[in-house]
């Protein structure tokens, strides 16, 4: 259930709990030099993908670290020369502190999982400030071992190693949570808006995963098809779902994003509207992948592709997270939810 009117605050709400918040998520290098060790930092993870038996894992990731490191550097280049993603997640931190403030006190950082600032900068700096529970947000709307399920594990493994004793409250996904749907829906309305009335395929664009997880029960296409369930239930129109940004040698989840816009193409498609669905934030696969790559390809073979817009700061999305954070808070507190403020 998701709480979507406004919250009756406790009596003296603040004197109760101080609450750390850490946004967790991917990270991105933030110059051209910082590729290759994000790269690495990347492949070594065991829960993206399994390479060779563990003892190989690291040997293998600076391996390919290294070899696709040249072409990183040149996509990155051409988006500014680094990701804007620890920048932008800063931004969304320091917004849903200041929209929290009224509601009690909230501390607001950031962790990425495989760049700076890490899970332990962010623990410190909460332990700092005083806090008495922490709770996990990952910037993932949609739960995957490879995405959440990492950064939690990462989270929880930084807390025992460094001794961190704080009840920690995780939520681990917000894939229909009425807020959510509300953003991508304007988003989408107002990329349709760019069409003048033209026929518009919309195609929603996610971040692929090796199928193999899938099948051992991963719930990310699942909850990526509840998302568009939710949208298309206010928008009245249908969509297209593939995948994008596929790395190494495993069978992933198909049909890729280019495979789509070839078929498209020969169907006669002239428009195509492009959601990226599995990512808030601006990063190198809306930056570069789509609003470069996909767009030049889509324009060669006769299709205008639009983009709707990211996420970010918007200050709709914070609201989102807010409710998040505070519905969680109610369940620290041991507050039960009205009904009437639940939604169905």
């Amino acid at each position: 259930m998701f709480l979507v009117q406004k919250y009756r605050r406790p009596i003296n709400f603040k004197m109760q709990k101080t609450i750390g918040v850490i946004l967790l998520n991917l990270g991105g290098p933030e110059t051209l030099s910082d590729v290759k060790p994000f790269l690495y930092n990347l492949f070594s993870d065991r829960d993206i993908i399994k390479l060779g038996p563990a003892l190989l894992q690291r040997p293998l990731a600076w391996l390919i670290a290294r070899r696709r490191a040249p072409k990183s550097r040149a996509a990155y280049a051409r988006i500014g020369g680094g990701s804007p993603l620890t920048r932008i997640t800063g931004q969304q931190a320091q917004a849903l502190q200041d929209i929290l403030a009224p509601e009690g006190d909230f501390k607001v950082v950031t962790a990425m999982r495989y760049w700076r600032p890490r899970a332990d900068k962010a623990l410190k700096d909460l332990t700092r400030q005083g806090v008495t529970d922490i709770i996990a947000l990952p910037l993932y709307p949609h739960y995957s071992c490879a995405t959440t399920g990492s950064s939690l594990t990462d989270l929880r493994a930084t807390m025992a190693s460094t001794g961190a004793v704080l009840p920690l409250h995780e939520i681990p996904s917000w894939q229909a949570h009425p807020a959510y749907i509300a953003c991508l829906t304007e988003r989408i309305q107002r990329g349709l808006e760019q069409f003048s009335g033209e026929n518009v395929q919309i195609v929603y664009s996610a971040h692929s995963l090796p199928a193999s997880l899938i099948e051992q029960g991963d719930p990310y296409l699942t909850h990526l098809c509840e998302t568009i369930k939710g949208i298309e239930s206010q928008t009245g129109k249908t969509g297209l779902l593939c995948f994008q940004s596929r790395s190494g040698p495993v069978r992933w989840l198909s049909p890729s994003t280019p495979e789509t816009i070839r078929k498209l193409a020969g169907s006669g498609c002239k428009n195509i509207l492009m959601v990226p669905i599995s990512f808030v934030s601006d990063h190198i696969e809306t930056l570069y992948e789509i609003n470069l790559l996909y767009r030049q390809m889509a324009s060669d073979l006769g299709i205008r592709l639009v983009a709707s817009e990211s996420l970010n700061s918007d200050p709709a999305f914070i609201k989102c997270l807010k409710d998040l954070v505070l519905q969680k808070t109610m369940e620290i507190n041991s507050f039960q939810v009205p009904a009437q403020h639940a939604a169905p």
